[in-house]
């Protein structure tokens, strides 16, 4: 079992930047990939970013060159660094593991983006 809690979230206006942090921990020695996914009201769950325990990312298109995801290994925690907010980007941000053959999520963290 692995446990995923979020942080980082909150009200920003259009331009601004801001850091979502994910914490994992329980069974973490096998996790291989961790990225964020977001959902906003209306719409399904979209992959924003993802990271592979080897450090290759990949990003949805309408976030690349303005997000960032990191990974400390040591410390089982995965960021996403967010530039140049847009309003667009509103939504609840879920951080997600693979690891034992299943998907893990974390409770989720609202990022508003103000116009």
């Amino acid at each position: 079992q692995v446990q995923l809690v979020e942080s980082g979230g909150g009200l920003v206006q259009a331009g601004g930047s801001l850091r979502l942090s994910c914490a994992a921990s329980g069974s973490t020695f096998s996790i291989d990939r961790m990225g964020w996914y977001r959902q906003a009201p209306g719409k399904q769950r979209e992959r924003v970013a993802v990271i592979r325990s080897g450090g290759s990312t990949s990003y949805a298109d309408s976030v690349k060159g303005r997000f960032t995801i990191s990974r400390d290994n040591a410390k089982n925690t995965v960021y996403l660094q967010m530039y140049n907010l847009k309003p667009e980007d509103t939504a609840v941000y879920y951080c997600n593991c693979f690891t034992g053959g299943r998907d893990y999520w974390g409770q989720g963290t609202q990022v508003t983006v103000s116009s």
